[in-house]
């Protein structure tokens, strides 16, 4: 079953959780700073970041010379620093999502499409909102739970402590939170008329994925979009998210039409195409330091 705040278990509070408790700590109290204080100092951490993460930065610049061809060396490489300083910034947007304070964001933020979740929810049916991982992922997440009771799909923290925090967090807002393990969950909640949001963007391996274009290259991809909308019936609907300056855009499309169909791949192609279609628009903000092509299919040269 999904967790609420008040079933979630007792903290791990052993010796050994005490230094991941001292971080959670440290981003409690920067989750109450001034928010342009945080963005001034997010700006800077990025700065630091694309000096010292190399193995972060070369994965993103790789990965931007092989989505972003048409751009020449100058570009990308002011594409990059854009995208490290969206991360410095996104960190701390990710600390107030969980346990500070949205009210400066929900001053700026615009919200086009709610009458497209209204026309995917008639007659009680479940709604699937697909969305990438950008570096505003947490926090619009909790803007849009202003308007809807929202649930989320999310793999679990390895370590137990940021695990306990982070779901406690979120539960402050979400409806329910669900792993990417409790599928029989997330199948009820759909089924019940429930709306579920999550990110089938990252590289995945094992027998539910399959190789879908994503900028032109083929990627693994989970197949679960079509699986969740086949088994429940759901509405899968497009969910795209942006800062701009300090004012931040949710934009939820139209539901796929004729989703799902008989082929899986072919499904899993149209979200990986809508996920490009986020990403185009707001480049600096999406996850390149995520690995996306790391496997590839039989036969074809390792991209990294």
């Amino acid at each position: 079953m999904a967790s609420s705040s008040s079933s979630l278990p007792p903290p791990p509070l052993s010796p050994r959780h005490w230094p991941t408790w001292f971080g959670i700590g440290l981003l409690w109290l920067l989750a109450r700073l001034p928010w342009p204080l945080q963005r001034g100092l997010g700006h800077a951490l990025g700065a630091l970041l694309h000096a010292v993460a190399g193995t972060r930065r070369r994965a993103a610049a790789r990965n931007l010379e092989v989505c972003f061809p048409e751009l020449d060396a100058q570009a990308r490489a002011r594409l990059l620093r854009e995208h490290f300083a969206a991360l410095g910034v996104g960190l701390f947007e990710f600390a107030r999502a969980w346990w500070g304070s949205v009210t400066p964001m929900r001053r700026t933020v615009r919200i086009e499409g709610l009458e497209n979740l209204e026309a995917a929810r008639a007659g009680g049916r479940g709604m699937l909102l697909v969305s990438g991982h950008f570096t505003t992922l947490e926090l619009c997440g909790r803007l849009l739970c202003d308007h809807v009771p929202l649930a989320g799909m999310y793999r679990r923290h390895d370590s137990p402590a940021m695990e306990w925090a982070v779901k406690r967090g979120r539960l402050r807002y979400a409806s329910a939170m669900f792993t990417k393990d409790e599928l029989r969950a997330s199948v009820r909640h759909l089924k019940q008329g429930g709306l579920l949001w999550y990110a089938p963007d990252q590289d995945m391996q094992g027998k539910d994925t399959v190789f879908a274009p994503f900028f032109g290259i083929p990627a693994s991809t989970i197949t679960a979009t079509h699986q969740l909308a086949r088994l429940t019936g759901a509405a899968v609907v497009p969910f795209f998210h942006r800062r701009q300056g300090g004012r931040y855009l949710l934009r939820i499309a139209p539901a796929l039409a004729d989703f799902p169909s008989d082929d899986p791949v072919a499904d899993t192609a149209r979200v990986n195409a809508a996920i490009e279609a986020m990403a185009r628009e707001a480049p600096a903000q999406y996850l390149w330091v995520h690995r996306r092509f790391k496997r590839r299919p039989p036969g074809a040269a390792p991209v990294y």
